[in-house]
């Protein structure tokens, strides 16, 4: 665990050069997929994101079904670097697991967190860090909007924390009780059009006996600056279990620092069948304020931010969210 973390923070700081995270004007959302976004919140944002689930799983070959609700929430903090996020991960999970295979069914109810982690994520390479010297095409609506060669080099982040589960959790393997770390490799592409597609390689649980890999790949399509829609495929392999689910739904923008999603989940299985529902907002408390520029130079300082302002404005239409 120890060279996990030498490693990471030896890559980390021999990026740190080429990292320079962008704070957006409007709220930078994970939700309503579960794939984290190469962007950080920015320095002094706190941010809130929540929501209920509905679901309902059947097993066909054991002959059990479970039902219930449960909850995913995160908290995040944009802290000394615009590059830099703490956070803080959790599902919660309550539900009836249903015994059929027996001569009187049994009904055993469940609850605990089926996840929980602490962790913090890194942007090592920002593609977009220059954005701010192109400026927009003011009579051209398609030039705006027309695919880039470069937008196929990603932003990249890094990710690693740690996770902690209680003893004796019925949605853990056996034996699986503390703290585990977890690491995770993040690319982000921002395209033309109001298109965004994230990549998350995901190492879980590690040196445990469900010490998972996780790939998610999530694509966002905004349609104006108030609705986007996403579609998302997560692949889980482990010993203790293995699944691939897909997820659809959308988000709208209700102002610049509160959204409200919804989502449904699926699989192609019956080993369980999965099949849920989510609802959920994402809100920020935005106390960011840009560094001061001071290069002796008034009129190139004047430039800069006027610059800033006009990459701002670009940027309200959700292109730097990495889900919605």
């Amino acid at each position: 665990m120890k060279s996990i973390q030498i490693s990471l923070l030896i890559l980390i700081f021999s990026f740190s050069h080429f990292a320079v995270a962008q704070y957006t004007e409007v709220i930078n959302s994970n939700r309503p997929g579960v794939s984290q976004s190469a962007f950080s919140v920015g320095t002094n944002v706190l941010q809130f994101e929540a929501g209920p689930y509905l679901f309902k799983e059947e097993h066909t070959p054991l002959q059990y079904d479970v039902s219930g609700f449960g909850a995913d929430f995160a908290a995040r903090f944009g802290l000394l670097f615009e590059s830099l996020e703490l956070n803080i991960q959790g599902t919660y999970q309550n539900d009836t697991q249903t015994i059929n295979s027996s001569v009187i069914p049994q009904e055993i109810d469940r609850g605990n967190f089926k996840y929980l982690t602490v962790g913090a994520k890194y942007m090592i390479y920002d593609p977009y860090r220059k954005a701010g010297e192109e400026k927009p095409n003011l009579y051209s609506w398609k030039a705006n909007r027309q695919f880039k060669w470069k937008s196929l080099i990603p932003a990249v982040a890094v990710y690693a924390g740690a996770n902690y589960d209680t003893k004796n959790n019925p949605y853990t393997a056996p034996g699986i009780e503390g703290f585990s770390p977890k690491v995770a490799v993040i690319s982000q592409n921002n395209f033309a059009g109001g298109w965004v597609f994230v990549i998350n390689l995901i190492k879980d649980r590690i040196g445990t006996d469900q010490s998972d890999f996780q790939y998610i790949l999530t694509l966002t399509h905004s349609f104006n600056p108030q609705w986007a829609i996403f579609g998302e495929t997560q692949a889980i392999k482990s010993d203790f279990y293995a699944d691939n689910l897909f997820r659809f739904g959308g988000a709208y923008l209700w102002n610049k620092n509160f959204q409200l999603d919804t989502a449904l989940t699926f699989n192609t299985k019956d080993t369980p069948s999965v099949l849920g529902v989510n609802f959920g907002m994402s809100y920020r408390l935005d106390f960011h304020e840009d560094k001061e520029i001071d290069n002796g130079d008034p009129a190139k300082d004047a430039l800069r931010l006027k610059e800033r302002a006009i990459q701002r404005k670009k940027e309200t239409d959700f292109n730097n969210d990495g889900n919605l």
